[in-house]
């Protein structure tokens, strides 16, 4: 059991990482290294982001949701389909390739940092839809919720991404939507590592009222000031996170690089 001091330290970084992960996604950058600093596992530090993360995500989908921000005709079929998506992924776990994600992941970051700090699409407003939501909800919350319960990094990014250009979502309503996504699948996977009996409840539960209070505080700034916030913070997240992943020596993609140089 973590001493009193260590639960207020990684309380006080789940309320940042909240508020992070309610704006632009990436809050799994603040809480997994404080977890593993506190001493946990890998596997029980996975089980126990989730479960604290699951209250972030769902705190601030019910804030956007009281704004109006959720079409939800289209929005729960869509975090459904993230929600079983992430427990196949969270059952897969052993059958796909981590080198393969761990070399794919940073890549596709950095073109979604690029098309959030290049595109014009990046505002408050709405555009046409380049696809229906059929077809939307066939391919991105089933495949990015599979990836989110198999791994993880970067998925509110790639939910936002999808929700902007595919579906033409202003900013705003894009972050809402990616919310309930997000929540979606972290219920998912969270319910299998329930099962399998990972999670440390104590840590989970005290960050997760962490997460929840700081979910409050970006959901409200991110409506508050909209794009003018949220584009930059996602393409400095997306930024921090493939520096994150890079940063291991076993990545694949680094290892390549350093055989080649």
């Amino acid at each position: 059991m973590l001493d009193a001091e260590t639960l207020a330290t990684l309380f006080a970084i789940a309320i940042l990482a909240g508020c992070f992960d309610a704006i632009a996604g990436g809050g799994g950058l603040i809480t997994v290294p404080a977890l593993l600093l506190a001493g946990l596992p890998p596997l029980e530090v996975i089980a126990t982001n989730k479960l604290q993360t699951t209250f972030g995500s769902t705190s601030s989908s019910l804030t956007f949701a009281r704004r109006g921000l959720i079409e939800w005709r289209s929005a729960i079929p869509f975090a459904l389909l993230a929600f079983a998506g992430s427990i196949a992924g969270a059952l897969s776990v052993k059958l796909v390739p981590r080198p393969v994600l761990e070399a794919a992941v940073p890549v596709m970051l950095i073109i979604i940092a690029s098309y959030f700090a290049l595109s014009r699409r990046m505002t408050n407003e709405d555009a046409k839809a380049k696809v229906s939501p059929l077809l939307f909800g066939a391919l991105i919350p089933p495949v990015v919720g599979f990836y989110d319960g198999i791994f993880g990094p970067g998925a509110g990014s790639f939910y936002m991404a999808g929700f902007v250009s595919l579906l033409g979502y202003g900013v705003v309503k894009a972050t809402a939507h990616t919310k309930l996504a997000n929540a979606g699948s972290n219920w998912g996977s969270l319910l299998v590592f329930m099962v399998s009996g990972s999670i440390v409840w104590t840590v989970g539960l005290i960050m997760g009222v962490g997460s929840l209070i700081g979910a409050q505080i970006g959901s409200r700034l991110a409506i508050r000031f909209g794009a003018t916030l949220i584009r930059p913070l996602l393409v400095v997240i997306c930024i921090a996170m493939t520096v994150r992943l890079l940063a291991d020596p076993q990545n694949p993609l680094r290892v390549f690089a350093e055989q080649i140089l």
